[in-house]
């Protein structure tokens, strides 16, 4: 049974994926802060990624899959990835990394798919394209680059914060010519589950097959939501229409794990 270990899974997707695979395989997870619950749980366990080396945890753990959803500071990240690499250049082992669309937020123009070449403005993005780099310079089958666009999807944050707002009555912020893909964490999970247990290598684009404007998408989730006559505030960045996002085309998933922006709207009242 290979063993996995989610790298963050306190966190919203970390959790998610934790349990998705737990029934599946040998799973563990690490976390960060203290947690009664977890502290409980023997296959949850606590690291600081600013205060240890997770080279420690990995010769105690030994995964044969270490998958990354660890957010916090991004230098206490670039280091732990290093360090990751380097533990599985020397042992059997493979990393997942779970990137952003934001690594092409310089291109405007048009999608990006999988083997395009990643060039970002933002600090987020070129802090993505960072551990990309060093992970394309390994054998292939050492990693999996995982691009991943907003989540949406019942119980998500992003949804969580359309309803807060809106009980608020502050506006939210739409962005009429910005062009997106997107998902749900339930398919993202599904998807993750799939490239785990057929060993898939490679870089991934983990979003709808389709695209659509944000402004759309929020207006037509809000309705999902029942969200009667919600205040929209139109933010415009840019005089024509921009894309943010990462299209499937080369290594393109079966039918049932592929989703659409219209599926990613009807999964928002999902239990």
């Amino acid at each position: 049974m290979k063993r996995v270990l989610i790298i963050g899974g306190n966190g919203f997707v970390g959790n998610a994926l934790y349990k998705e695979l737990n029934s599946y395989f040998d799973t563990y997870a690490t976390y960060h802060q203290d947690n009664a619950t977890l502290e409980k749980n023997h296959k949850f366990l606590q690291y600081d990624m600013e205060l240890e080396d997770i080279s420690i945890l990995l010769n105690n753990v030994k995964p044969s899959v270490i998958i990354s959803a660890i957010r916090g500071n991004f230098n206490s990240q670039v280091d732990a990835h290093q360090r990751i690499i380097q533990w599985i250049k020397n042992n059997t082992a493979r990393l997942i990394f779970l990137s952003s669309a934001n690594v092409f937020d310089t291109f405007s123009n048009y999608p990006s798919y999988e083997f395009d070449k990643t060039f970002s403005e933002s600090v987020y993005g070129r802090f993505k394209i960072q551990i990309e780099n060093q992970l394309l310079r390994l054998p292939i089958y050492k990693y999996v680059i995982a691009r991943i666009p907003m989540i949406f999807g019942s119980g998500s944050p992003r949804v969580q914060e359309l309803r807060r707002l809106y009980d608020l009555k502050v506006p939210i912020e739409v962005f009429p010519n910005v062009i997106i893909n997107t998902t749900t964490i339930s398919k993202l999970t599904q998807q993750l589950h799939y490239i785990v247990n057929r060993s898939k290598k490679g870089i991934y684009h983990l979003g709808s097959t389709d695209l659509i404007y944000h402004m759309d998408l929020i207006e037509q989730i809000c309705e999902e939501l029942k969200l009667e006559d919600p205040i929209f505030k139109q933010v415009f960045d840019s005089n024509h229409d921009r894309y943010l996002a990462v299209l499937p085309k080369d290594n393109l998933l079966p039918k049932n794990l592929q989703i659409t922006s219209r599926q990613v709207i009807e999964d928002t009242l999902k239990k």
